[in-house]
């Protein structure tokens, strides 16, 4: 099938191209949105697309493999295509890029990301400690036991970190917090184990920050509670200001 027509004295510029297959992803997107395709339906093969939206084979290929990397489709191969997770790993590998990339001052790129990621927790620690129960904080207080027993064995306990704030905001009934958050704890790893960069703190000051905020919620402190937090970031920004260890 040819695309649809165009005058010959444009219709082959760089620009020209680059609006085209603009135009067919915002297509496919709107497809989707229209007829309420939900993650994992699948999409009308590219034949049918073809003639929906009017362009050629190569034209719907470009537009799904253009999607595919933004986690909008996700095409299998021999089976067909179908709408993808919507996930945030294009976010994660874009700004684990945008970091790395930052070689004069990696130190200020990280900073930056833990700034982003403190200012939404200070938020949403503020929301959630009106919503959290004693079985929550009992929750909570067990991985701060965890995160102690690991430390006193010896072991890193990156994940319970990540746990512990997972649980936080569980009581928010927002999807999106956990995966937000989440990619930002992802790419300051990426970036930090890339770098070299001093890994945590002494595991009894960990703990003790984290218990700090768990002990300011029990008490209904919500200002104590942000500034527990606070102290907590403030631990972490010095952590990525340190020198770098070996060769990232």
């Amino acid at each position: 099938m040819s695309e649809r027509p165009r005058s010959a004295a444009t219709g082959n510029r760089p620009g020209n191209q680059e609006s085209r297959n603009s135009r067919v992803r915002r297509e496919v997107v709107q497809l989707i949105l229209d007829r309420k395709l939900r993650p994992g339906a699948a999409l009308p093969t590219e034949t049918e697309l073809m003639e929906d939206l009017g362009v050629s084979r190569n034209s719907v290929r470009e537009a799904l493999k253009a999607l595919q990397a933004l986690d909008i489709v996700e095409i299998r191969h021999g089976y067909g295509t179908y709408v993808g997770q919507a996930s945030l790993t294009p976010l994660v590998d874009g700004l684990t890029f945008r970091t790395l990339a930052r070689h004069d001052d990696d130190t200020g790129a990280l900073a930056e990301i833990l700034q982003v990621r403190e200012v939404l927790e200070e938020g949403l620690v503020r929301r959630v400690a009106e919503l959290l129960s004693e079985a929550e904080l009992d929750r909570l207080e067990t991985v701060v036991d965890r995160m102690e027993a690991a430390g006193r064995e010896g072991r890193p306990f990156p994940e319970l970190d990540r746990e512990f704030h997972e649980l936080l905001y569980a009581p928010l009934g927002n999807a999106l917090v956990p995966q937000l958050l989440g990619a930002f704890w992802t790419v300051f790893r990426r970036v930090a184990g890339a770098r070299g960069r001093a890994e945590d703190p002494t595991p009894d000051v960990t703990v003790r920050r984290h218990r700090d905020i768990v002990t300011a919620l029990r008490a209904h402190d919500v200002a104590g509670a942000q500034r527990a937090m606070a102290v907590h970031f403030r631990g972490i920004e010095a952590r990525a200001g340190q020198a770098p260890r070996g060769v990232g």
